[in-house]
């Protein structure tokens, strides 16, 4: 006959409490925000994106869009070129080689727009990439939720295709 034993129920529950001030919690944290590479002067907001695109400042600012193709493809910034993905290797050399044909004091703005800012893997290396290279005015076009939240449903303006 198999011999069994009972801990006592106070015995358990203080054992799981001292396992979670011991840091053995199997209850995981939720992960941090990744930090940004730019500051708030490198931000522009869609609105005030849509304003200055409309004005056709000479010379206009380089817009490159460093997401997906198929996003692109689908809509984008007027004059916007397509260079990335920026989370991948080959993004990133894409970007770069377009990037050393430009002088370093162009007026540069980059946007992603594929989900969610916060966990957008594209807009970071290809900031950081093109902040590496010496850019000095580099900007980021801040889009919380997605391109087609920020920018298509608000009405700005879009072209269509490549």
């Amino acid at each position: 006959m198999p011999i069994s034993f009972r801990l006592p129920r106070t015995f358990v529950i203080a054992a799981l409490f001292i396992s979670f001030l011991d840091g053995n919690s199997v209850v995981a944290s939720p992960p941090l925000p990744p930090t940004d590479p730019w500051n708030q002067e490198q931000t522009v907001t869609p609105a005030d994106f849509a304003k200055e695109i409309q004005r056709k400042y000479d010379p206009s600012p380089k817009i490159i869009y460093v997401g997906v193709h198929t996003l692109y493809a689908g809509a984008h910034i007027p004059g916007a070129v397509f260079h990335g993905p920026g989370s991948t290797e080959q993004g990133i050399a894409d970007l770069k080689k377009f990037a050393a044909t430009l002088p370093k004091d162009s007026n540069v703005l980059i946007y992603c727009g594929c989900c969610p800012l916060d966990r957008c893997p594209n807009l970071r290396p290809a900031f950081s990439a093109l902040r590496d290279m010496g850019f000095t005015h580099l900007r980021v076009l801040i889009l919380p939720t997605s391109f087609a939240a920020d920018w298509i449903e608000k009405g700005y303006p879009i072209e269509k295709g490549s």
